[in-house]
């Protein structure tokens, strides 16, 4: 069965008492969430990773496996790690409770379960679920190279579809997989920051570059993950981005990119296959549709099209 995620929000209920089953199912059914029951731990796992549930209640201990290396499984899951955990135990000692969210939880309540407190702290995190389930959709919609990753173990928590294709393209890696030298970059774009200077690239070769601008945990409105917007750079895009900003052919393309990159005519001729003096005729050109005087305008004005800003921006 394929459960309508626009219709209502989803729970997980586990739990291998069926009296607990059933009162937070009637409770949670009342309230209109679309419930779903699980009694041990490898059920648990099947249900979340087939059905994607907003929030998960968990009971810490069953018999097997327990509530907390569920949640540990879980949390390993590219799937299913995004998804709040809220631990039912009756434990309340110091070390079940660092254990919870040791293991990933979110939140917990204590036994004997008290259907009122269970809703109010589902109604809290799915909340913050549906407002990331917001975020993502957006950033997918928008077609924005979006990746977040946990600060505290470097984990990928989630990235965009197009976040996925280049990381794959450039990095040759797994979906949940974070490239060793995208966490090098984030250390070097964060000391970057300090020093009020421009972060590095994060892959460049001689056809094309992998671009990253770095957002701080509070950006998601949720701490300890960072976001990373992508963005790729390569000859034939950045060609017809001018071309398309400009209305420039595309030999006055090929001049203003080379132009940009800081090559004299000379070189652009050697690189284009004709004479310097043509050069300058297509540069004529250039600078008349782009209203300016000079190489340095005209370059300035190339690489801040190109870098999706206006000039005097960013």
């Amino acid at each position: 069965m394929t459960l309508d995620r626009a219709s209502a929000d989803i729970v997980l209920i586990v739990d291998d008492v069926p009296e607990n089953l059933s009162l937070l199912h009637d409770a949670l059914d009342e309230a209109g969430y679309t419930v779903l029951v699980a009694t041990n731990g490898e059920s648990a796992l099947q249900r979340a990773g087939h059905s994607r549930p907003d929030v998960i209640l968990l009971d810490a201990v069953m018999p097997g496996m327990d509530g907390f290396e569920v949640a540990r499984r879980l949390k390993a899951d590219f799937a299913t790690q995004h998804i709040p955990i809220i631990f039912m135990t009756g434990l309340t000692e110091t070390e079940h409770v660092v254990a919870a969210f040791a293991a990933g939880g979110a939140d917990y309540v204590t036994k004997p379960i008290k259907p009122q407190e269970v809703l109010a702290r589902i109604a809290a995190h799915m909340q913050n679920a549906r407002q990331m389930k917001q975020a993502r959709t957006a950033l997918d919609a928008f077609g924005q190279a979006t990746v977040a990753v946990r600060s505290a173990d470097g984990r990928m928590v989630w990235q965009t579809p197009l976040a996925r294709k280049l990381l794959r393209d450039y990095f040759a890696v797994e979906p949940e997989q974070t490239p060793p030298r995208l966490l090098a970059w984030i250390k070097e774009a964060q000391q970057a920051k300090l020093e009020n200077r421009e972060p590095p690239v994060l892959v460049a070769d001689q056809s094309r570059r992998l671009l990253a601008t770095l957002h701080d945990p509070s950006s998601l409105g949720h701490e300890g993950e960072w976001l990373l917007v992508l963005r790729e750079e390569n000859h034939a895009s950045t060609l017809e981005a001018l071309m398309a900003a400009f209305r420039l052919t595309l030999r006055e393309a090929e001049v203003l990119y080379w132009v940009s990159k800081g090559k004299i005519n000379k070189d652009i001729g050697e690189i284009l296959g004709t004479s310097p003096r043509t050069v300058n005729k297509h540069l004529e050109h250039v600078f008349e549709k782009l209203g300016v005087e000079t190489r340095t305008a005209a370059a300035n004005l190339a690489m801040s099209k190109v870098a999706g800003v206006r000039p005097g921006e960013g």
